[in-house]
Formats: structure tokens, C-alpha cells, sequence
């Protein structure tokens, strides 16, 4: 009973621990650009020094959360969102959006949404728990490319929708 306990208990856990150590830094509902990994900022395991990284904490219990972020062309990124038990609830990047800005809206089941359509249509993304993290990953090309890369990732956005 206690390993099925521990094994059902593990995605919970981590995801509360990798939560602490990204609010630290990272006000909650809200993106954090972390600045480009090196041997002196690494905040996950094994990070990529070619991706810029981009986190948001979210904590759904207050109300649905809109994130918005824009392709950088020419440069491969993505949007992953994670939810209590450490699981890929969505991910999409740039190719699979054909240019288009990406446009969620993060929900628990019961939280109401307003359906939306047209081409600025959000994807609406039922998660399991109220707390999790959205994780933007954008590509360098070359570290000469980085002040331009970084000032276009910096325009994604992460916020309680209003009520």
C-alpha cells in the first residue's frame, strides 16, 4: 500500500517542489524570461544553453488564466503547459501554429469560459488541479541574436482573465 501511495504521491510532490523553486523568482500568474542558462543560472536539471526559457506559475483557484505569445520568425519556440501531477496538459510551437500568435485560455472543470471564435480564437485547456506551470521555450539561432530574441519573448503575456 505504501509504495502505491508513494508512486501515486510522487508527480504531486515534485511539481510542488519545482513550483517553490520557480515562485522564488516568479510572481504567480504571471511570465518570469529568465536570462540565457550558464554554469552560474540554471534552475531545472540539464537546461539547454541554445533556449531562452520563459515561465508562469499559475494558480487557477481565483479563475481562468489568458496566455498569449507570438512567434519569433525564424527561430523555432513553444509553449508547454504543465499541470498538478506534472503532466503535459498542451503543448503547441510555432509550426504547428502556422505563424499564429499562440492564445490559451488555462481552466479547471466547472470554470466557466466564454467560447470564442475567429482567427484570434483562444485554445481553451481544462487542467487537473489549480496550480502548474506554463513554460515558453524559444530557440537561439547565435548568441549575437539575443538582445532581438530576447525583447520578442518578452512580449508574452500571462494573466487572471477579468472577471
Amino acid at each position: 500500500g505504501a509504495y502505491y501511495a508513494t508512486l501515486a504521491a510522487t508527480p504531486y510532490a515534485l511539481m510542488h517542489l519545482a513550483l517553490g523553486r520557480i515562485t522564488q523568482h516568479s510572481p504567480w500568474n504571471s511570465f518570469t524570461h529568465s536570462p540565457p542558462v550558464d554554469a552560474r543560472h540554471q534552475a531545472i536539471v540539464r537546461p539547454s544553453p541554445d533556449l531562452l526559457y520563459s515561465a508562469c506559475p499559475f494558480d487557477l483557484s481565483a479563475g481562468p488564466l489568458e496566455v498569449r505569445a507570438w512567434p519569433i520568425p525564424g527561430h523555432y519556440s513553444s509553449i508547454s503547459v504543465f499541470d498538478a501531477r506534472t503532466d503535459v496538459a498542451y503543448v503547441r510551437n510555432d509550426e504547428q501554429m502556422a505563424g499564429r500568435p499562440m492564445h490559451l485560455i488555462l481552466a479547471l472543470a466547472g470554470q466557466a469560459v466564454v467560447p470564442q471564435s475567429g482567427p484570434d480564437a483562444a485554445d481553451v485547456v481544462r487542467v487537473s488541479g489549480e496550480k502548474g506551470v506554463v513554460l515558453q521555450r524559444v530557440l537561439l539561432n547565435t548568441p549575437a541574436e539575443l538582445p532581438v530574441v530576447d525583447g520578442l519573448r518578452k512580449q508574452a503575456r500571462c494573466h487572471p482573465l477579468p472577471r
